[in-house]
C-alpha cells in the first residue's frame, strides 16, 4: 500500500502494461501522473481507472518522449515539486520492415525507449531526491548485444533486433543510474523490472482502453501456462514501486521462468552484468541527448 502523498509518474500509462501500473498505484492509494502522447487516450485512461478505483487521484502530463525537444516542456508543466516513484514504461515497438527516426535523427525505438527515458530522468531529478526510477525492460533483453559501431541500427536493421537492443539498453541505465546512486550514497532508488510474456488475450477488458472478448480468450487459454496478461506484468513494476523490502539495483521480473506470476527478485546476468557497457552506454547516452552526464550529484535546482 502506498502512503497517501505518494506521487507517482507512469510514461506510457495510457496504454497496455503502463495502464495497469497506474490502475494498481493508483488503487494503492497513490496519486498517479499519466505521461501521454494523446491527451484524449490519456483522458480515456483516466476515465478507466476512477471508474474501477474509487476515489482515485489520476492527472495527465503530455509526453512525447520521441521529441527530446519537446521533454523540459513537459516536465515544467508537471503539477508536483516531488515525486516518490517514476516508472519508465513507455516504448515503441515497430513491426514493419522500415527503419524510423525521431525528430533528433535517433533511430525511433533506440530514441524514444531508451534516450527519451534517459534525458526525461535527468530533468526530473531535482524532483527525486529521495524517489525510486523503475525502469521497465524485457526478457528479450538477455539476448541483445550493443554494438557501439552501429548503435542505432544505420547499417543494417532488424525490428525485432533493434527492439532488444533499446530494452537493453534501457535496463543497462537503470543498472548503472544504481550504481552511481551508490557511489554517491544517494537515498533515491534505482531498480529494473521486466513483465515477462504478457498479452492482450489474457487481459482483462478495461473499456474503452482495452477490449477482449470471449472467444479471443479461449484461443489464449493455452498460453496462459507460460504466459500472462498485461495487468500481471504490471506488478513487477508496482512491486518496485512500493515495497519497502526493495533494494537500490534489483532485477524484479514474474516468478515462473520469467515469464508469468508474482514478482520475483532475480540476478542479472549476461549483458544485463555487464557494467562496463553500462558506463559507456551512460556517457554516449548524455552525449546525444545533451545531458549532464553527473546529473545525479550536480547542485540541484528546485523546480519551478
Amino acid at each position: 500500500m502506498a502512503n497517501q502523498s505518494t506521487i507517482a509518474l507512469v510514461t506510457g500509462g495510457n496504454a497496455g502494461i503502463g495502464y495497469f501500473v497506474a490502475e494498481q498505484l493508483a488503487a494503492a492509494g497513490a496519486a498517479v501522473v499519466l505521461g501521454s502522447r494523446d491527451p484524449a487516450k490519456a483522458a480515456s485512461a483516466i476515465g478507466a481507472i476512477q471508474a474501477r478505483v474509487p476515489g482515485a487521484r489520476v492527472t495527465s502530463v503530455r509526453l512525447d518522449l520521441a521529441d527530446l525537444a519537446s521533454l523540459k516542456a513537459s516536465v515544467d508543466a508537471l503539477d508536483a515539486p516531488r515525486l516518490d516513484v517514476v516508472v519508465l514504461n513507455a516504448g515503441v515497438l515497430l513491426e514493419g520492415p522500415e527503419r524510423r527516426e525521431t525528430p533528433a535523427g535517433h533511430e525511433l525505438m533506440f530514441g524514444t525507449n531508451h534516450l527519451g527515458h534517459f534525458a526525461l530522468t535527468a530533468l526530473l531529478w531535482p524532483r527525486l531526491p529521495a524517489g525510486r526510477v523503475v525502469t521497465t525492460g524485457s526478457f528479450t533483453a538477455r539476448s541483445a548485444h550493443l554494438d557501439f559501431d552501429d548503435l542505432q541500427s544505420t547499417r543494417a536493421f532488424a525490428p525485432k533486433q533493434a527492439y532488444e537492443r533499446a530494452k537493453l539498453a534501457q535496463m543497462l541505465f537503470g543498472f548503472e543510474l544504481a550504481r552511481r546512486l551508490e557511489e554517491a550514497d544517494s537515498a533515491a532508488l534505482s531498480v529494473v523490472v521486466h513483465p515477462g510474456g504478457a498479452l492482450n488475450a489474457l487481459t482483462p477488458s478495461r473499456p474503452p482502453v482495452h477490449s477482449r472478448t470471449t472467444g479471443q480468450l479461449l484461443r489464449a487459454v493455452p498460453a496462459g501456462v507460460l504466459l500472462q496478461g498485461k495487468h500481471a506484468g504490471a506488478r513487477p513494476s508496482v512491486h518496485a514501486a512500493l515495497a519497502p523490502s526493495v533494494r537500490n539495483g534489483q532485477l524484479w521480473g514474474p516468478r515462473f521462468f520469467g515469464l508469468r506470476g508474482k514478482p520475483r527478485l532475480e540476478t542479472p546476468k549476461g549483458p544485463l552484468a555487464d557494467s562496463a557497457t553500462g558506463r559507456r552506454l551512460w556517457d554516449l547516452s548524455a552525449e546525444l541527448t545533451g545531458v549532464d552526464p553527473e546529473f545525479v550529484t550536480a547542485p540541484v535546482t528546485e523546480p519551478r
